[in-house]
């Protein structure tokens, strides 16, 4: 089946689509205008150069140039993790990259090898990809979850302190944050496979019969990556937030502050 190509027209009319954002914007003063417009730039000079950049990766197609830019995609999640949840980058980001790209290496390698079956299991255009969602999903999960860990511990500050009193532990006195800043962080994407499919059909699977696949072909595919995606997010998740609990406590199980942006 032939995949119709967009072109500068069809670009043209889709930006076209964003003067109904900008006009709400303006009419109902949410002063959005200017954050949507640089938010449009920056996503096309990005897409743009990655477009560019895919295009020489997958001729390429170098083993150790997969791997070194997996893990420039780790070390930008790493950063934009600690940015978004408002938490200083220097003492957390070193163990934060290191656990993320441990993690997400030994899932891409499992899934290439066990799952798919490739014969180079550093395959461009798999393991870019595939990498690119998972981290992507990982990415807002961690952002969630570690900001609402520090609010959790910040609003019970009396209550996990009595807990230090009373002669618990730090882990035995973080463990029901954690508990609930992971629930929080993954509600999102346990909904998203609970309703995938009927409410709606995610990107990868959309991609896959626009460009000519079969619908089934397309559906084996979403499922191994939407359970890669559940598997990965939680483990990182987990991971990122006991980086946080090393990192972010003293000696004595008191939360260090300082680590906080703004403080």
């Amino acid at each position: 089946m032939e995949t119709y190509y967009i072109g500068l027209t069809g670009l043209v009319f889709s930006f076209l689509l964003l003067l109904i954002p900008l006009v709400i914007s303006y009419y109902l003063k949410l002063k959005l205008i200017s954050a949507t417009v640089e938010s449009v730039v920056r996503m096309v000079l990005q897409l743009a150069f990655v477009g560019i950049f895919l295009t020489f990766l997958f001729d390429l197609n170098n083993s150790i140039l997969n791997i070194l830019w997996v893990l420039v995609m780790v070390f930008v999640a790493s950063h934009t993790v600690l940015k978004n949840a408002e938490l200083k980058t220097r003492s957390i980001l070193p163990m934060l990259i290191i656990s993320m790209a441990i993690i997400n290496y030994s899932m891409l390698l499992y899934v290439n090898r066990f799952i798919i079956d490739l014969d180079d299991l550093f395959d461009a255009r798999y393991l870019v990809p595939i990498a690119g969602m998972v981290l992507g999903n990982s990415l807002r999960a961690n952002v969630v979850g570690m900001e609402n860990f520090c609010t959790e511990i910040k609003r019970n500050e009396n209550r996990y302190l009595f807990s230090l009193s009373m002669g618990a532990e730090k882990t035995e006195a973080v463990i029901p944050y954690l508990r609930k800043s992971m629930r929080v962080a993954l509600k999102p994407t346990i909904a998203n496979m609970a309703t995938i499919g009927i409410v709606f059909i995610p990107g990868m699977m959309t991609g896959q019969i626009l460009a000519g696949a079969s619908p089934m072909v397309a559906i084996e595919y979403q499922i191994v990556i939407m359970i890669v995606i559940y598997v990965t997010t939680m483990v990182n998740l987990l991971f990122g937030i006991l980086v946080l609990i090393h990192k972010g406590f003293d000696d004595y199980g008191m939360f260090k502050k300082e680590i906080l942006r703004g403080s």
